[in-house]
């Protein structure tokens, strides 16, 4: 007789713990979608959309921290631009970026949602909470809202809140959020790869505007099969790469082509920011006025542009102590400051305005 072996297991070695987490239905009691967040989401969308169709003139501008690590700052900054985007309404389509998600590329922060707390504690729930209630704050201020989904669980607890959403450059060749951007209700922009391919972006947007069938979760926090019609308002996002800037104008026209022969409409946002400014700060400036003179010089595919801001210039680390961080200043990469953003975006209504167009809404 031999004695009693337990079976050797085979699943989880790795898994030190699994939390339950809230369902999406329950953070949206928690943190409900207010009238006046849904107009502003409902319009914000509507625009951008326009903007991306051509039927809009206006110059779509994403401005806003590199991330969200400070609630506070975060929505001095929304105040501080949801005035300016008013004052250049005419012209300009001001979208803040609200970004909770930071993909890394060994180790780091990663994000509000992740680590809410600053400290590796990763209260992943709380994060949630906090990002969806930065959201709806925002919104409510009559602000759109703009964000990179990264995790593709994280839009069934935040989409409804936003207007412009990003597939980053680490995860535009991933058949995941391929994928789950097919299942979005708002635009999205997909980035050229970390290397610099254009035509890898390209084929995102294609593959978005099919309809898709993937494994997901549904409101109530369940395993589902989620199935889409396909998202039509996927585009082009240039931001630099490994083999250099690609925001000038035959970088542009290059991408432009690239678009035309997958049979994609040559429209297309130039981020002023990361390998476009080879990740300084003080270039953005000078990459912004670039692409604004190449739209004023003709070229009406450009619709939009990006800027990395913040309330102070700079980025500082987050050390062990964040009661030690810097007000308004980021923890991940490097912004311009208030004024050099006012600034510019006056600039561009100014400039945008003598040559007498003038939006129709």
């Amino acid at each position: 007789m031999t004695d009693h072996v337990d079976p050797q297991p085979t699943a989880d070695l790795n898994v030190r713990s699994t939390l339950t987490l809230v369902t999406p239905d329950e953070l949206a009691r928690r943190v409900p979608l207010t009238d006046a967040a849904r107009d502003t989401v409902v319009r914000g969308r509507r625009e951008v959309e326009a903007v991306l169709g051509g039927e809009d003139p206006r110059l779509l501008v994403i401005t806003g921290p590199c991330s969200i690590h400070d609630q506070e700052a975060g929505m001095e900054y929304a105040r501080r631009l949801a005035g300016l985007a008013e004052r250049v309404r005419e012209q300009v389509l001001v979208v803040m970026r609200v970004y909770f998600e930071k993909p890394r590329t060994v180790l780091g922060w990663k994000g509000l949602i992740y680590d809410p707390h600053l400290d590796g504690s990763f209260a992943i729930e709380e994060g949630l909470h906090l990002a969806r209630k930065v959201l709806a704050q925002v919104t409510e201020l009559g602000m759109p809202a703009a964000t990179e989904f990264l995790d593709p669980i994280v839009p069934q607890y935040l989409a409804d809140l936003v207007t412009w959403a990003a597939v980053g450059a680490r995860t535009t060749e991933s058949q995941t959020h391929r994928q789950m951007a097919s299942g979005l209700s708002m635009p999205v922009g997909f980035k050229n790869t970390t290397a610099g391919s254009v035509k890898i972006a390209a084929d995102a947007i294609q593959a978005a505007r099919a309809a898709q069938a993937f494994l997901g979760i549904d409101h109530e926090g369940r395993t589902a099969v989620v199935q889409t019609k396909g998202n039509v308002y996927g585009h082009l996002v240039l931001r630099g790469g490994d083999d250099g800037p690609n925001y000038d104008a035959q970088a542009v026209a290059s991408a432009q082509a690239t678009l035309e022969r997958a049979k994609l409409a040559p429209r297309l946002i130039v981020d002023c920011s990361h390998m476009n400014a080879a990740k300084d700060h003080t270039r953005e400036g000078a990459v912004f006025r670039n692409v604004l003179a190449q739209r004023m010089a003709g070229n009406a595919g450009i619709v939009g542009v990006m800027l990395e801001s913040n309330l102070e210039a700079g980025s500082q680390p987050l050390g062990d102590d964040p009661k030690a961080l810097r007000y308004g200043v980021s923890i991940t990469d490097p912004c311009i400051d208030w004024p050099e953003t006012e600034s510019l975006i006056t600039e561009a209504c100014e400039r945008l305005a003598s040559t007498g167009a003038v939006a129709a809404r």
